[in-house]
């Protein structure tokens, strides 16, 4: 296990996802207090819009407007170049469960992960879809039968869709076809297959790993936040454990790589992923360090 210094970036949160490194800065958004935010480079933090149905997935549109997931109503929204928020898709329609993290491809077209049920309601675990976003709005399921997927990345050439199953000990590669949609899902790395099993707590204790947020190197490696064993882990095909960063005492439940030259491991932790607790509380961090392979696709 690394022990790797670790840098607070951010903190005073509720429960910090979605960091996305952009021109210079990292975005991050709170689920809690229903913000999207920017680390500014003196460090500075700032609210950039507020999402009532809390905020989850970021992305930007070929001419550098914002998309960000609307968990609870299960709706993309595009912010506009004066500062308003406008509906960019309605995702209802195929989503059993909240809408989740999102990556925009290279042309706009935006995929999302949902949870597949009622996750906070404690009900029992159903398997759930990535929704494929038009840049005109529409949208269509690409996957289905995925275990709650969750951080999502999009190889350099654009070809290739890596998805995190957050409660099927596995990451999954689909090939994106010219049209956006996706073809029959592969493994890039699986610790074994938990069937239809339905509790929850059962799922995760027979994991190896839980990935929840994923972030993608130059040498085709994939980092997770491994969230329920509080450490970032980084994957090579089929599973190779390539190095590790410890979070402990607190969980890890997003990644991302940026900074200057891309060796910048962003972590969003917190104690845990409990809404209750989270919500009631300021325990939530951005934290960094320095890794040696840099970002490679998108987000």
């Amino acid at each position: 296990m690394s022990d790797r210094q670790l840098t607070e970036i951010a903190a005073g949160f509720t429960y910090t996802e979605g960091p996305r490194w952009r021109e210079g800065r990292l975005w991050f958004v709170d689920f809690y207090t229903h913000s999207v935010n920017v680390v500014n480079a003196d460090g500075s933090v700032e609210r950039v819009c507020t999402v009532d149905h809390q905020p989850s997935g970021l992305g930007w549109l070929p001419d550098g407007r914002m998309l960000v997931v609307s968990m609870k109503d299960r709706k993309i929204l595009r912010r506009e170049t004066d500062g308003s928020l406008v509906e960019h898709a309605d995702i209802s329609a195929h989503c059993r469960g909240y809408a989740n993290d999102m990556v925009v491809a290279a042309n706009g077209q935006a995929y999302v992960g949902e949870f597949g049920f009622d996750l906070m309601g404690g009900a029992d675990h159903e398997h759930g879809v990535v929704v494929l976003v038009d840049t005109d709005g529409t949208s269509r399921v690409a996957a289905d039968g995925l275990s709650f997927p969750n951080g999502m990345c999009i190889s350099p050439d654009g070809k290739t869709l890596y998805v995190n199953e957050l409660f099927g000990n596995r990451i999954s590669r689909f090939d994106i076809a010219s049209d956006g949609t996706l073809g029959h899902r592969e493994d890039f790395a699986s610790f074994e297959d938990l069937g239809d099993e339905p509790n929850v707590e059962k799922r995760l204790a027979a994991c190896t790993i839980a990935p929840d947020g994923q972030a993608l190197d130059a040498e085709g490696a994939i980092w997770i936040a491994d969230c329920v064993n509080q450490r970032a882990v980084r994957l090579g095909e089929g599973g190779v454990v390539l190095d590790e960063v410890s979070t402990a005492p607190l969980g890890v439940f997003a990644v991302a790589l940026g900074g200057d030259d891309g060796r910048t491991l962003f972590l969003s932790v917190a104690p845990d992923f409990d809404e209750s607790r989270r919500s009631a509380a300021r325990e939530a961090k951005v934290l960094a360090t320095t890794i040696d392979v840099p970002h490679a696709g998108r987000p």
